[in-house]
């Protein structure tokens, strides 16, 4: 792309000028012709003449190509002080006549794969594809467009779909993609698995709420959920009428467990009249980014089979795996390893889903969970709470199968699937160590590395004086240095408060999804801003 370069801070815009005549320079991208404008110098501030010179320019640039309308994209990685409009949103806004200013925000706070760059992989989409388009499977040049084993795979999942994609499925899910889900555990387990004991969900999230609506029966219920916890736990126990029950992880320990920690948890909540009737495990963690020890769930299991509690292991990031020491290993594997009479007698429920790992398929909406030891007349009652939702979301049945039954060697698609899969992992890998290096460069900020999932839950340490503009200013002082964060460097993190944590320590959550050849110049924006933060409310000098 030509870029017309001018002398301004590290930051780029991308103007899009619209409904215009061809221009002697740039591409045209989806039927807009689009300049890259890079801007290359520190800014700290947009002053007035120097904003005015620069939508003159921008001006100047609309009318040299005889256009009518232009939109600037600022995507903000150096520390601008701009105020932005609604939290987490773009600002649009109207400067001269016919052109628009958008400051775009870097979304660090979900972990959303795909709206932040990550390709789809090519075999589900094709496969998908032909069953939601299966006219396309009579055209004669069928064979031209997709690879034989995506055709092969697509007729053989539109056979299971007796109605098409658009006919409800059973409440569990398609009989034939629950068969491939306890193959695939199986394989991954050493175990066999029972398909009618695995029910298919739009996401996980939607199984681990239907699992807690089961467990839970009013407010003397809890349920045992780590802190720092993934919100989707304290949210869906309290829609319920259950009790959180907390038990704290060792940030000094790699955010490692402690059983003794776990009995004083279950200990003062039934001094406090809750029964506890249920455990969580998210594994690899989320916000906090470590993986169990094979040690560490053999302890956990045991806690559970001591206590009578219902093991939920949430393990949607099983995929995500960023070192070699402690690579993931299913509860359900160490809980069939332990023998009897253990494994005959411990509740597990285990969930899956196709929005993380290198799939990142998060808007398919596509989950499993698998119940081990669950009573019959239970699986029976889950299985009519399933039916008030009809049928889960069919298209993201068939990724799930194709999830669990990717190509295998010696298929077309196979090398292709293998290539995206490991390159995506791979620069995750790199982002991990990028970013938690990065925090760890920084003054009063510091990051356990990031084993796995897609996370880094930095502390930051904040002065003094900073906590009390916090408090002076009505905000939570992790929310409020975020907040900071965001108006200087667009960069858009979660408080670690949202997630729970010990008093008077902060952290914050952000997601190692951004792009790899961003991540330097992101931590850079970081770093610079921290530091500055951390100078002006310290009153020293770095």
């Amino acid at each position: 792309m030509s870029s017309l370069k001018l002398e301004f801070p590290r930051l780029f815009a991308i103007v899009n000028l619209k409904a215009g005549k061809v221009a002697d320079f740039g591409t045209k991208e989806n039927g807009v012709w689009v300049w890259k404008i890079e801007l290359r110098r520190q800014l700290f501030e947009w002053e007035v003449s120097l904003w005015d010179a620069f939508i003159s320019i921008l001006d100047l640039a609309a009318m040299g190509s005889g256009v009518n309308d232009a939109l600037v994209v600022l995507r903000v990685l150096g520390v601008v002080r701009l105020r932005l409009g609604p939290r987490g949103a773009w600002r649009r806004v109207r400067l001269v006549p016919k052109c628009y200013v958008v400051v775009e925000i870097i979304f660090t706070n979900v972990g959303n794969p795909h709206a932040l760059g990550q390709r789809p992989l090519t075999f589900p989409r094709q496969v998908v594809a032909l069953c939601q388009a299966p006219f396309l499977l009579d055209d004669p040049n069928v064979g031209l467009l997709f690879p034989a084993d995506a055709i092969a795979s697509a007729k053989r999942y539109l056979s299971m779909t007796p109605g098409g994609l658009g006919a409800y499925s059973d409440s569990r899910g398609l009989p034939g993609i629950r068969k491939e889900v306890a193959e695939f555990i199986e394989r991954r387990d050493g175990y066999s698995s029972d398909p009618e004991l695995i029910f298919l969900t739009d996401g996980a999230s939607k199984g681990v709420m239907q699992i807690l609506n089961c467990i839970i029966r009013g407010q003397g219920d809890g349920v045992l959920v780590p802190v720092p916890q993934y919100p989707l736990y304290s949210a869906t126990i309290s829609l319920c009428g259950g009790s959180l029950v907390p038990y704290y992880l060792d940030e000094s320990a790699n955010w490692g467990l402690d059983v003794n920690n776990l009995r004083e948890s279950v200990a003062q909540a039934r001094f406090n009249g809750i029964t506890v009737r249920a455990m969580v495990i998210i594994n690899p963690g989320n916000p906090t980014g470590q993986c169990l020890s094979e040690a560490n769930l053999r302890e956990i299991l045991n806690f559970c089979h001591q206590e009578n509690l219902v093991l939920l292991g949430d393990e949607v990031y099983q995929q995500n795996i960023y070192q070699d020491e402690r690579p993931f290993i299913s509860a359900r594997k160490v809980l069939m390893d332990m023998g009897q009479p253990i494994n005959k007698e411990v509740q597990l429920v285990s969930f899956h889903t196709v929005s993380k790992g290198y799939w990142g398929e998060c808007g398919q909406r596509g989950g499993y969970f698998e119940m081990t030891n669950i009573p019959p007349q239970t699986v029976d009652e889950i299985y009519k709470i399933s039916s008030i939702s009809l049928s889960p979301n069919v298209p993201a049945q068939i990724f799930m199968g194709l999830m669990v039954n990717p190509p295998k060697p010696g298929d077309i698609s196979y090398e292709q699937y293998v290539r995206e899969s490991k390159g995506i992992l791979e620069s995750l890998r790199r982002r991990a160590r990028i970013m938690t290096d990065g925090f760890n460069s920084c003054k009063n900020v510091v990051c356990n590395f990031t084993e796995g999932a897609m996370y880094s839950f930095p502390q930051i340490r904040l002065p003094p004086k900073a906590i009390e503009a916090a408090k002076d200013a009505g905000k939570v002082p992790d929310v409020f240095y975020c907040l900071k964060l965001l108006e200087a460097t667009g960069i858009s993190t979660v408080p670690g408060s949202g997630f729970g944590q010990k008093e008077g320590v902060f952290h914050l959550r952000t997601t190692i999804l951004p792009a790899e050849e961003d991540m330097p110049e992101i931590m850079s924006s970081f770093k610079k801003f921290n530091d500055e933060f951390m100078e002006q409310y310290e009153g020293v000098k770095l």
